[in-house]
């Protein structure tokens, strides 16, 4: 329980300061300070290497380079969860599992509705799909202890199956052409680690080197190089035996360090260079288009009626039960909260739509205001519901009252 109250805390600050770094974004990129901005996203960073040359713009760079981090810690989580954590069990996986997919399908569906009579714009179906962990559980903190540690779990648990259905539209969906010389050295570069991994080797450095030669092979094939962070999470083994045949955890003492840079660092860089959008030149016309309407509705509309939908059919139905101590009004606060996209709807947005001005950026703008929509709609109704805890002790003090009455 330890363990979980350290993340959700983490993951909580990462949240608050994802807000600055998208607010600061929006501030540079709407004053006198946005040429200095697009400067600094085409930034030039150049690696050479012999023959291997990666010369990639600032930009890119954090979306292709520092989030594979970001997939290498969530896969960790992911791992940790499946083998030994709350996605160990049918029933810890039940209720968070059926609502992850209601909160994906339903919103796919919506934003294909938009935009179903436009092949481009269909290819963005998945950018409502996704929950921000970080922002969601931000929100959650601000409540303290108001939110039953049950309905935390029950929310992270929700947005890890979430981050693992990314993952697995990422890998099918946004593939770009492949180069099958770079895919036979990834695929090398995979079988040393599972091999790595068999024989019990459990220094972390030796994955880390493959690690990096699966990176750029995957970075050069056509697949996006974030996967390498899966694949490598994946191989990096849960418990294995040191030099002097301790018992240790790569894998976990990975996590453990990775979380601090990843919360404190490569999110927020990632909001910065991604949620600058000049409001100025948007007009309210644009905002009314398909994509940005589909984005809107798929997140705030989409997103909490697909997660409490399915779950209050998966209760009804006894294939789940409602987290402890919690009543319908604070799930259906928790629901609203899913619709925050913005992480992973942005990293989607930057793969379905590689020409990043195509709707004039008003996919991201959508992004931002459902989110934002979704954060203060779920805190609000979470604020004002009382706790489940305390409404059943209410319950029964007036139930004593009245008996007291009777006698």
């Amino acid at each position: 329980m330890e363990i979980i109250r350290e993340f959700i805390k983490k993951e909580s600050a990462s949240g608050i300061l994802l807000i600055f770094a998208t607010v600061l974004a929006l501030i540079v990129s709407n004053t006198a300070m946005s040429t200095l901005y697009e400067s600094f996203l085409n930034i030039p960073v150049e690696i050479r290497v012999g023959a291997l040359h990666l010369n990639k713009l600032l930009y890119y760079w954090v979306n292709d380079g520092l989030m594979t981090i970001f997939f290498l810690l969530i896969s960790l989580e992911i791992k940790r969860e499946v083998l030994e954590g709350h996605l160990s069990s049918l029933k810890q996986i039940a209720l968070p599992g059926i609502a992850a997919v209601g909160g994906m399908a339903v919103p796919a569906l919506i934003y294909l509705l938009f935009n179903q009579n436009n092949p481009i714009a269909a290819k963005g179906w998945a950018i409502p799909a996704a929950t921000d962990i970080a922002f969601a559980l931000g929100i959650l903190s601000l409540l303290g202890n108001r939110i039953p540690i049950s309905l935390k779990l029950f929310l992270m648990t929700l947005a890890i199956i979430d981050d693992l259905g990314a993952i697995i539209i990422i890998a099918l969906f946004y593939t770009a052409e492949l180069s099958m010389t770079s895919i036979i050295v990834a695929g090398i570069a995979l079988v040393v680690l599972i091999m790595f991994n068999r024989f019990g080797v459990s220094k972390k450095a030796a994955y880390f080197i493959v690690g990096t030669i699966l990176w750029v092979s995957i970075l050069k094939s056509g697949v996006h190089a974030t996967l390498a962070g899966v694949v490598l999470a994946f191989t990096i083994p849960l418990n294995a035996k040191d030099a002097d045949n301790r018992s240790i955890s790569p894998a976990k003492e990975i996590e453990h360090n990775l979380h601090f840079w990843v919360a404190f660092f490569i999110l927020p860089l990632f909001a910065f260079v991604n949620a600058g959008v000049n409001i100025t030149q948007i007009s309210f016309s644009q905002m009314s288009g398909s994509v940005p309407l589909g984005i809107i509705f798929g997140l705030f509309v989409g997103k909490q009626f697909g997660v409490f939908g399915f779950s209050w059919l998966a209760i009804k139905l006894k294939l789940a039960v409602l987290p402890k101590h919690s009543n319908w009004r604070q799930f259906y606060g928790v629901a609203v909260l899913t619709g925050i996209g913005f992480t992973m709807s942005l990293f989607i947005r930057s793969l379905a739509f590689q020409d990043e001005q195509i709707f004039q950026y008003t996919d991201k703008l959508a992004i931002l205001i459902a989110s934002f929509v979704s954060g203060v709609s779920g805190y609000l109704v979470l604020k004002y519901v009382k706790n489940g805890q305390q409404t059943s002790a209410s319950n029964g003090k007036s139930a004593a009252l009245r008996n007291g009455k009777q006698a």
